[in-house]
């Protein structure tokens, strides 16, 4: 406890004497290179001192002396530059920040473009930072949709409370929804290679937002973190996150709730940008999203860490990831539910260490992984995938995994529930080990052996064909 109060005593006297310091730096400085340029003259040309006689000594310490107040000069005007900079971004900063809180919606609008001035005028990191957090805080107050385009600052309520007549006021932002739809229309234009001045090193904060109307499109999203944690997407209109490449560390959209249809059409959650000591971090979350209205992934590619789609609910008339790429360590769809009209991961490529779909329930009209690469083939100087998982999955309705290519060390169906018109046909299984025991249904199976079952690939268990449903062996056991 006594070393960390000294470090700060030490910290508050270095901060406050910064001055001293930086003159005494500057004057150390000068006389180091004075020194070091007569002994290069001396050293290299063969200069020979002379004994000096008092006038040339009053030169030379009057050089020195003018040499010293120049430096002291120097350092002062900086910092007093360094002051007045930071004096005028408090005032203007201050000034935008007051206009975001006015009550008129046109000063709130000014306040908007006021805010990204200040961040496109100063560029220092976390000045600009400081900026973009007060727009994403805007985004992130509460707010009422179905008051959203309104006129009305307030709004008077009179319910029964046990036989009590209560009046309940509410206060509203005046036309709110031409504030939010201006804050994420500037936000996405600084985030687009043609922006004059790029925001994308920024880390960006959506969570608990409300947005009505959202075009992210070939945004580039750069800094360490960007969370669309519990945010709601209510627009009429298509959620559009096309072509945008997520380049940082984290990406979030945890709890998301999308009730419009979303396109993440040839997205990048790339990664590359995170520092390098701090990889393990570098994830994709949408972990118990929902997307009610559909969505489409196709050509997207994932990297990183971690690609989490645990608990995410599916319940579009579509969902698709058609071509994309999982390269992540971990690739997760555990707990996935399927529910909507079709789902496809047609031409999907799963090529990372581990990929698992453990206990999800594919409920879908038509669920479709055709000509899917499940599983890297081992290559020079890379590992193959260790792991792909279906145990406990539910199939029903019409699923088809045909053409696909199941490769890497093991891939488990185990305990799965199959129901419905579920094919393998002329799929390739090429893991080491792959497990279709103990399923818990199996209705509807078809494998290109169905007809000789001599002829399945001795790496496919159990050997006796078809499997014994796992209620059968329960029943079976006791009696032997």
């Amino acid at each position: 406890m006594r070393r960390w109060r000294f470090g700060g005593v030490v910290s508050r006297t270095v901060h406050r004497s910064g001055l001293m310091w930086s003159v005494l730096a500057a004057v150390i400085g000068g006389l180091a290179i004075a020194g070091l340029t007569w002994w290069g003259l001396w050293h290299f040309l063969g200069v020979t001192a002379e004994t000096p006689n008092r006038l040339d000594l009053g030169k030379v310490a009057l050089a020195v002396t003018a040499g010293v107040g120049g430096a002291v000069a120097l350092v002062v005007a900086y910092r007093r530059q360094r002051d007045s900079e930071r004096g005028r971004f408090a005032d203007v900063f201050g000034a935008a920040a007051r206009q975001l809180g006015d009550p008129d919606v046109a000063v709130r609008l000014a306040g908007v473009y006021a805010m990204a001035g200040v961040a496109d005028e100063f560029s220092s990191r976390w000045r600009r930072q400081q900026c973009v957090d007060v727009l994403c805080g805007y985004l992130r107050l509460p707010y009422h949709p179905e008051e959203g385009n309104s006129h009305l600052v307030s709004k008077t309520q009179r319910i029964e409370d046990h036989g009590t007549a209560v009046e309940r006021v509410f206060n509203y932002r005046q036309n709110d929804r031409q504030v939010r739809d201006t804050i994420v229309r500037v936000i996405a234009e600084h985030l687009r290679r043609t922006a004059e001045t790029s925001w994308s090193a920024c880390d960006f904060d959506f969570s608990d937002a409300v947005f009505e109307d959202v075009d992210f499109r070939h945004a580039i999203f750069a800094g360490r973190t960007v969370r669309f944690t519990n945010t709601q997407f209510l627009s009429g209109r298509t959620v559009s996150f096309e072509g945008a490449r997520f380049l940082g560390g984290e990406v979030t959209f945890q709890g998301a709730m999308f009730r419009t249809p979303a396109s993440f059409d040839r997205a990048v959650f790339a990664h590359t940008a995170a520092d390098k000591s701090d990889r393990v971090g570098a994830r994709t979350v949408f972990t118990e999203a929902t997307f009610g209205g559909g969505v489409s992934f196709e050509g997207a590619r994932f990297q990183g860490a971690r690609t989490a789609f645990d608990r995410t609910t599916f319940a579009g008339e579509r969902a698709s990831f058609a071509n994309a790429e999982f390269a992540a360590v971990l690739t997760s769809f555990e707990r996935a539910v399927f529910d909507g009209e079709r789902v496809t991961f047609t031409g999907a490529e799963f090529t990372g260490a581990r990929v698992t779909f453990a206990d999800s329930r594919f409920y879908t009209e038509s669920s479709s992984f055709d000509c899917a690469q499940l599983g890297a083939q081992v290559r020079w100087r890379t590992g193959r995938t260790q792991e792909v998982s279906f145990a406990r999955a539910e199939y029903h309705g019409r699923v088809s995994f045909a053409d696909a290519v199941f490769s890497g060390r093991s891939v488990s169906f185990t305990n799965g529930d199959f129901f419905g018109d579920i094919s393998f046909r002329r799929a390739a299984f090429d893991a080491r080990a792959v497990s279709f025991e103990r399923p818990r249904a199996w209705v509807g199976v078809h494998f290109d052996w169905d007809a000789s079952p001599n002829t399945k690939p001795a790496n496919i268990t159990p050997t006796m064909w078809p499997p014994v449903l796992a209620e059968s062996e329960t029943v079976k056991d006791p009696a032997a």
